[in-house]
């Protein structure tokens, strides 16, 4: 027999613990109820639940030290915190205490009963990314765990990396995919911020709903509130049938806005209000509508100077970072590039039809260790991408990399006071002491030597490293 959850609602309002109560027993769960914290306190010294609701103001303290509590006693309980109308930032130190949702005064029954189903049916995340290699199979009588793991798992292997800041960003994407807590996703350009964003998704009790992306910055500010919000028929002229919009779209999973600060100020307004109210009003509608959607949202702009500046509202601000995720650039993770690597060449090959992904040899990798890859992992597939197209073979040597010059032409007048007695470089195998001689001419300027040799400053450190010299 299927276990019943089990419920504790904490109000200190009679008729509105009733009503809460009224309606959770109607669905089949089986609910205590308590009016005040030291009430709640003994009924969780007694029993363990599923779930709790509690109000946020009682008459003998915060529901917030209820949600704390759990939290600090690594209890398995999750928890919904009803919160006062308007009260935006009691809701946001809730999701950050550890709450799954919150609901707002007056309560809409149909939402209470949506975000208790998102609670109890939210499934175990999975305990870390695996190694496809040395996977273990499940073992036998949890095949329906293993399938509902399988997306998690799948997701999290495409954050490759086996530096130690990649470990933090899989290990908290596991932790914070399991509430309704907005994300705010930051980095450079081509770090990876739409599969951390998609990991969450599929490592969250949404997994089974739609995952929603939207570029904000390639919207049409005239169309950017239809796009969004949907419209009727007869909107204007044109809407000849009604649309959904982004947020209906998302209904039950995850809307994932990226480049959320190229979004209008105008614009930025009325979402914060989508996503305060849970409700939007479609062009054309006479009423708004409830939303179910988890916001994840992504820039690689400062948040918090666009703020400053008056370019970003910092009240949504404020809501959408509830939970900040940092995904580092490619530079501070050098580490990585092997295994990042072996990826990418292995999917290309497989989008290609390639039987076999070719390999890196060691000084082709350590030449792109050198580089510092301005644009990040997207800018490493590109050059990979690239040399296997130029270089078939099973072997991608140094000949097969083609790196940018990062460094700025010099004036045509730079050299006329070169030094003519410096050695001439082979282009392809200098030694140790001609290199070293030429750099020390000049006084160890990197970017000067690379300058007068005509090579890259990465090309320059890579034969720095491989003849020993830093």
């Amino acid at each position: 027999m299927a276990h019943s959850p089990r419920l504790l609602v904490v109000d200190d309002e009679p008729d509105l613990r009733a009503l809460y109560e009224l309606t959770l027993l109607k669905i089949g769960y089986q609910v205590d109820a308590a009016g005040d914290l030291a009430e709640a306190r003994q009924c969780l010294a007694q029993q363990r639940y599923d779930l709790l609701i509690t109000d946020m103001r009682l008459p003998d303290g915060l529901g917030m030290d209820l949600v704390r509590e759990l939290q600090q006693t690594q209890r398995a309980e999750k928890s919904i915190v009803v919160t006062a109308y308007g009260s935006a930032d009691n809701a946001v130190e809730a999701l950050k205490a550890g709450a799954f949702d919150y609901l707002t005064k007056p309560v809409d029954l149909a939402q209470f009963r949506a975000a208790v189903a998102n609670a109890l049916h939210e499934p175990s995340p999975p305990a870390a990314a695996p190694n496809p290699a040395t996977a273990r199979p499940t073992p036998h009588g949890a095949p329906d765990d293993a399938r509902a793991q399988a997306p998690a798992r799948a997701a999290l292997a495409c954050i490759v990396g086996p530096s130690a800041p990649m470990q933090t960003v899989r290990e908290r994407v596991q932790r914070v995919a399991r509430s309704m807590a907005p994300v705010l996703v930051q980095g450079e350009s081509g770090t990876g911020k739409e599969l951390v964003a998609r990991a969450l998704h599929a490592c969250s009790h949404r997994a089974d709903g739609p995952f929603v992306a939207v570029n904000c910055g390639a919207i049409p500010e005239t169309l950017i509130e239809a796009e969004f919000f949907g419209v009727r028929k007869g909107a204007y002229t044109g809407a000849t049938a009604d649309r959904p919009g982004y947020f209906q779209a998302a209904s039950g999973g995850t809307l994932f806005l990226d480049e959320i600060g190229d979004l209008p100020l105008a614009m930025q307004a009325k979402l914060l209000r989508a996503i305060q109210e849970r409700q939007v009003r479609a062009l054309g509608s006479p009423q708004e509508e409830p939303t179910d959607v988890r916001i994840v949202s992504a820039t690689h702009h400062d948040l918090a100077r666009a703020v400053r500046d008056g370019r970003f509202r910092q009240d949504l601000y404020y809501r959408l970072n509830v939970i900040e995720l940092r995904i580092p650039p490619l530079r501070e993770r050098r580490e990585d590039l092997p295994e990042l690597a072996h990826t990418i060449l292995q999917r290309v090959a497989e989008r290609n039809g390639e039987p076999q992904a070719p390999h890196l040899s060691a000084d082709a990798l350590l030449l792109l260790t050198a580089y510092p890859f301005p644009g990040n992992v997207r800018e490493l597939e590109n050059i990979l991408e690239r040399a296997m197209a130029l270089h078939p073979g099973p072997t991608l040597g140094v000949e097969a990399i083609h790196l940018p010059n990062l460094e700025p032409e010099p004036p045509a007048f730079a050299h006329s006071g070169f030094n003519h007695d410096t050695p001439a470089l082979p282009d392809d195998s200098p030694t140790r002491d001609q290199l070293e001689q030429l750099l020390q001419r000049n006084r160890w300027n990197q970017s000067r030597t690379a300058r007068q040799m005509g090579w890259t400053l990465a090309k320059l450190r890579y034969w720095m490293q491989r003849l020993g010299l830093e």
